[in-house]
């Protein structure tokens, strides 16, 4: 099976501009093609996964990728998928969020000479002189068509930013740009952008005549991604002191029934063969998916040791009879007990579970929290050491999240 094929067989595919012209170029090891990140954190997220996992296959079937990081763009804000504004960003933190995203991105991508390529269309955006863009660039645009994409549609009600509003040029520039400077001649996205992408493959075309190979792939990843994209309230991150291996590993291994089959076909490197068979497995048989779709991803990100690690912890918490030698962990001191005894919320605080004790006190009171196989009712209770049971306590916030505390 060749590569395009593949890609559709794993359902990536949402929609494309010119499928036969995509699926020789693609199958060629032809294209040249571009992914944007806007670096709003310092870490990538899992809800970045398909289009990291997507770069990953076509570089291996002889496609080139260029990793397009938004520092220009984020200074704007993408409307899309949002009901308010993004909060604006320094170029500082800008350009620091660039170099972390790099780097765990090399786990993915080979990056070098004739391989993939890493640019920030900060270079090109910032030095713009407005009336210049706005002439020759705006120009093609049509405000009522504009009006009628889906990302500026659900934000008129609240109001749409004239600021805002420049994304989708901005954007389709950089398209553009590309085109011209790095002889891109595709682009990717997620299909909640499909707007401001076709943007971008109309303005090549507008402004370098309709032979201009420009083409346009949308993903299956607006509501796939963001449903991966987090968990519990809270960002799962591929940085590894943002969030462990364990917890990342935990995360994929507590999917929902539903989307375990659809996760390891969209994001693992199993044969397709293997994944067929898959299919058929139900019931129990959903566990070891899931097990199987944590360990590959979590192998990916953190290695194969640290994936093992996670492996082994989890086990042991569902009577696997391993240890919880990997468990994320936070050693305390007798400094940290008052009168013998730490408190309930101070002891989720000091774990990280919880960012504050209000959102403690509120974890507790809604049956979120359990300590050593015993649900937590009372955000008064304390614990000393007579209960940590062979040295240790086990905390678990929900279903997924377990963490170990240890007492000197």
């Amino acid at each position: 099976m060749e590569i395009y094929e593949e890609l559709k067989a794993r359902g990536l595919i949402a929609q494309v501009t010119d499928e036969e012209e995509i699926r020789k170029v693609i199958n060629n090891g032809q294209a040249v093609f571009y992914i944007g990140f806007d670096p709003t954190a310092d870490s990538l997220h899992v809800g970045h996964f398909m289009a990291l996992t997507l770069m990953k296959r076509l570089q291996m079937a002889g496609n080139r990728p260029i990793a397009l990081i938004g520092g220009g763009t984020a200074m704007i804000g993408d409307p899309s998928g949002r009901t308010d504004m993004r909060s604006m960003m320094t170029r500082e933190t800008i350009e620091h969020n660039c170099a972390c995203f790099k780097k765990q991105m090399e786990r993915f991508i080979e990056f070098g000479e004739g391989k993939a390529q890493m640019v920030n269309n900060a270079d090109w955006l910032l030095n713009l002189n407005y009336i210049d863009f706005i002439r020759d660039i705006g120009a093609c645009f049509s405000v009522n068509n504009m009006l009628r994409a889906e990302c500026f549609k659900q934000r008129m009600e609240k109001g749409l930013s004239f600021l805002e509003f420049n994304y989708m040029p901005m954007q389709s520039y950089d398209f553009y740009y590309l085109y011209q400077h790095y002889g891109c001649n595709m682009q990717f996205g997620g299909n909640d952008q499909w707007s401001n992408m076709l943007g971008g493959t109309e303005l090549i075309r507008r402004k370098l005549g309709k032979d201009a190979f420009a083409m346009t792939i949308a993903l299956l990843t607006d509501s796939q991604g963001k449903k991966m994209g987090k968990t519990a309230g809270n960002a799962v991150w591929l940085d590894p002191e943002k969030t462990s291996p364990f917890d990342f590993y935990q995360y994929w291994r507590n999917v929902e029934d539903a989307d375990v089959k659809k996760c390891v076909r969209m994001l693992t490197f199993l044969p397709l063969e293997q994944i067929d068979e898959m299919d058929r497995w139900e019931g129990a048989e959903l566990n070891k998916a899931k097990e199987i779709l944590a360990f590959e991803l979590t192998k990916m990100v953190h290695g194969e040791e640290e994936a093992q690690k996670a492996q082994q912890a989890a086990r042991a918490l569902f009577g696997g009879g391993a240890n919880t030698d990997n468990m994320p962990t936070t050693q305390l001191s007798q400094d940290d007990l008052t009168d013998g005894k730490i408190n309930i919320l101070e002891l989720l605080l000091k774990t990280g579970l919880v960012p504050s004790k209000g959102e403690g006190r509120r974890l507790v009171q809604q049956g979120g929290v359990t300590v050593s196989d015993q649900k937590v009712t009372d955000v008064a209770q304390s614990f000393g050491p007579a209960d940590f049971q062979d040295g240790q306590l086990i905390i678990r916030k929900g279903k997924k999240v377990f963490h170990k505390v240890t007492l000197q």
